[in-house]
């Protein structure tokens, strides 16, 4: 799965490629400003913090899929930044399912979670870690972004 040419759209507007802000190992997260599920974004940002000089990052995908997103990208940047800190790069609004669903999307929805089960994204802040050779590891929005089994792929794959 090639996906270092896609692309993409910062949260202030400006195109890049996800190479271009990928790292070594890369958890993209679709991510919603008004989701019981936000203060994932917690945790996000202290992974960065901790392991973003060794070749992680994450990027942050907000989505309006299942309307819990801000209406614009100044509210979803405010809202981020003053609520959470959050240092780590966000892409425009992006659809996640279906027809329409962003190419970066379409790629990573392929890949299976830890049932074998792929397909669209079920809800806000599922997890995809991006490894060094390609690989993409599914994790649904219950699990939490720094949990034992997505830490160790990380440390594992930055060493």
């Amino acid at each position: 799965m090639e996906l270092n040419n896609i692309e993409l759209t910062s949260l202030d507007g400006k195109a890049t490629t996800f190479g271009a802000l990928a790292k070594k190992v890369t958890l993209v997260v679709n991510v919603a400003s008004r989701c019981g599920l936000s203060p994932q974004y917690e945790a996000l940002e202290a992974m960065q913090k901790k392991y973003g000089a060794n070749g992680f990052t994450v990027i942050g995908v907000p989505s309006n899929q299942f309307f819990q997103e801000l209406k614009d990208s100044d509210d979803i940047s405010n809202y981020c930044s003053t609520t959470w800190g959050v240092t780590f790069p966000m892409t425009e609004k992006a659809k996640l399912n279906g027809k329409s669903a962003h190419p970066l999307y379409a790629a990573l929805t392929k890949a299976k979670d830890a049932e074998g089960k792929a397909g669209n994204v079920k809800w806000n802040f599922e997890k995809f870690l991006v490894l060094p050779n390609g690989e993409v590891k599914r994790f649904r929005p219950t699990t939490k972004p720094d949990a034992p089994e997505i830490i160790s792929l990380i440390e594992s794959n930055l060493a």
